[in-house]
C-alpha cells in the first residue's frame, strides 16, 4: 500500500488544485491551473474580463467538470461530482449574477439552504412530531443569526423582490454560510455597489472571516478590495496566472501592470 509521506508540521491544504485545465471545444479557457486554501486563509484572484475567474470557480464547485487535472477539497477528489455533493463536503459560494428566488422572503431563503442540516425525517415531516418542531425552530434562530451579521435581519420578512441590490447581495452570503462551509468562495461580492455599501461588505467579509475562521476565495474587479482583505493573490490572463503573491508583490509585478493595468498604478 502507498503511504502519504507528509513533512513535520506540514498541514493538508483546505482546498488543493493540480494542473487543472478545461475546454470549451477548440478554445482552452482555463490552462495548467495550481492553488492551495489552507483553513482560515483568504486568497484572491484577479484579472480583465474574460480571463477565466468565474470559469475556475465553475470548476471547482461543480459547475463545469475539468478537461484535465485534480481537485481535492479536505484530501478527497471532487471532480465529477454534482454541485450539491460538492457544497454537503463543505464549500460554500455567492455569485456574480445573483440567483435568489425572487418571491420568497429574506428569511426563508436562509431557512431554505439550512434544510440540508435536518434530521427529523419523513415521519417528523408528516405528524409534526417535538425533533421536528426542535430542528425547526433551531433553523430558524440560526437563520436570524446569519441574517443579523450581514446586517439585514430587519428586513427577514421581506420580500427579496423588495429589496435593494447591495441588500440582496448580503442575503446570497447569508444563505451561503447556512450551510455551514468549510471555505466560502466569493464571486464578485461587491459588483455595483457605491462606495458606502463597498466599505460595508469588506466589513461583512471581515467579520465572516474572524467568526467563523472560513478559509475564502475570492473574484473581485475592484483592487482596494482584493489588496486590503487578501493574504495572497493571483492574477489570470486568458485562463493562465501570470503572477502569485503578496498585494505588494501583485502591485509591482512588471506582468500584472503590462497585462492587467494598463501601465497605470494599481491604487
Amino acid at each position: 500500500m502507498r503511504r502519504l509521506s507528509l513533512k513535520v508540521g506540514y498541514t493538508m491544504p483546505i482546498l488543493q488544485i493540480n494542473k487543472m485545465s478545461h475546454d470549451f471545444g477548440g478554445l482552452r479557457a482555463v490552462n495548467n491551473y495550481n492553488l492551495e486554501i489552507e483553513s482560515g486563509q483568504i486568497r484572491g484572484l484577479i484579472g480583465p474580463n474574460g480571463a477565466g475567474k468565474t470559469t475556475i470557480f465553475n470548476l471547482i464547485s461543480g459547475i463545469y467538470s475539468p478537461t484535465e487535472g485534480e481537485i481535492l477539497l479536505n484530501g478527497k477528489s471532487i471532480v465529477g461530482l454534482k454541485p450539491y455533493q460538492i457544497a454537503a463536503m463543505g464549500l460554500g459560494r455567492t455569485f456574480q449574477n445573483l440567483r435568489l428566488w425572487r418571491h420568497m422572503t429574506v428569511l426563508e431563503h436562509v431557512k431554505m439552504a439550512r434544510y440540508s442540516k435536518i434530521n427529523y425525517g419523513l415521519l417528523g415531516a408528516f405528524f409534526g412530531t417535538p425533533k421536528r418542531r426542535r430542528e425547526e425552530a433551531d433553523i430558524e434562530e440560526k437563520a436570524y443569526s446569519l441574517l443579523k451579521l450581514v446586517g439585514v435581519a430587519d428586513l427577514a420578512d421581506q420580500v427579496i423582490l423588495n429589496l435593494p441590490y447591495g441588500a440582496q447581495r448580503r442575503v446570497e452570503m447569508a444563505r451561503a454560510l447556512a450551510t455551514e462551509p468549510k471555505i466560502l468562495f466569493l464571486d464578485e461580492p461587491t459588483a455595483g455597489m457605491n462606495p458606502e455599501e463597498l466599505k460595508q461588505m469588506m466589513d461583512i467579509i471581515r467579520r465572516i472571516h474572524s467568526e467563523f475562521g472560513l478559509a475564502i476565495f475570492l473574484i473581485e474587479h475592484r483592487l482596494k478590495v482584493v489588496m486590503e482583505l487578501c493574504e495572497i493573490i493571483q492574477t489570470l490572463v486568458f485562463g493562465e496566472v501570470i503572477a502569485e503573491g503578496s498585494s505588494e508583490e501583485i502591485q509591482n509585478d512588471p506582468k500584472v501592470i503590462e497585462a492587467y493595468l494598463g501601465k497605470e498604478t494599481i491604487l
